[in-house]
């Protein structure tokens, strides 16, 4: 129930839904400052109308929030998520597959793993073989 004491929509549980997801993963990184939350707002505010055209597109927006905020960081801060399963070379960003499709996770393209589902950061160890 929203504070009015209406019920959510099942649009906006899944932007609720996505926020908090993203949020964790960021947190979990110790990467939750201001400007990045800002960035998860943004995105959150962007991917409301998109889905709000395409309602069926609920299920992908955990994901598509991801690579919304990853890319944002990219532009500011530099690569985020890094991989925590490749110990040496070049550190570097996890990617989300699918990229568009429901249950996105973090996937480690070097080492061919699921590193973890968006918002299961923080409980990453060494990842499951991608399939």
């Amino acid at each position: 129930m929203d504070p009015t004491g209406n019920p959510i929509s099942p649009l906006e549980q899944a932007l609720h839904a996505a926020r908090a997801l993203v949020l964790a993963d960021l947190a979990s990184g110790e990467v939750a400052a201001a400007d990045v939350v800002s960035m998860v707002e943004d995105s959150v505010v962007q991917r409301r109308w998109w889905v709000e055209q395409w309602p069926a597109g609920a299920e992908y927006v955990a994901g598509l929030v991801a690579q919304d905020v990853q890319d944002a960081i990219l532009e500011r801060h530099g690569r985020w998520p890094l991989c925590p399963v490749c110990g040496s070379g070049d550190p570097h960003a996890l990617d989300v597959e699918p990229e568009l499709g429901p249950d996105p996770h973090w996937v480690c393209h070097k080492a061919g793993v699921k590193v973890a589902s968006v918002g299961s950061l923080g409980s990453a160890a060494g990842g499951t073989p991608s399939s």
